[in-house]
């Protein structure tokens, strides 16, 4: 199995800034693309942003230009940076990976259990 762990979430004022950290750690055979997600209260899960392992980055356009999302293939982390934090950047933040386990072949995506990124105005 695969487990993602994020940490870094918390509380900021407004135009703060705050990173957060996710690691994979199990058993496979390499990751694909990591990347982040949020889902605000009564709201959907949404896409932030994503790394490729070659490292093409996507971003929404929502964070573009204030969110940062790097990686260490070796070390199997991603992380988002993210600046100039506003009001409607509060969410749980989720890190996914797309993970090729047993079978190269196959990718199976994971998710973390999310952390809480609260934005005071």
């Amino acid at each position: 199995q695969v487990q993602l762990v994020e940490s870094g979430g918390g509380s900021v004022q407004a135009g703060g800034s705050l990173r957060l950290s996710c690691a994979a750690s199990g058993s496979f055979i390499s990751i694909d693309t990591m990347g982040w997600y949020r889902q605000a209260p009564g709201k959907q899960r949404e896409p932030v942003a994503a790394l490729t392992r070659s490292g093409s980055a996507n971003y929404a356009d929502s964070v573009k230009g204030r969110f940062t999302i790097s990686r260490d293939n070796a070390e199997n982390t991603v992380n988002l940076e993210m600046n100039s934090l506003k009001p409607e950047d509060a969410a749980v933040y989720y890190c996914n990976a797309a993970v090729r386990t047993t079978d190269w072949r196959q990718v199976q995506a994971f998710w973390g259990r999310g952390t809480q990124v609260t934005v005071s105005s």
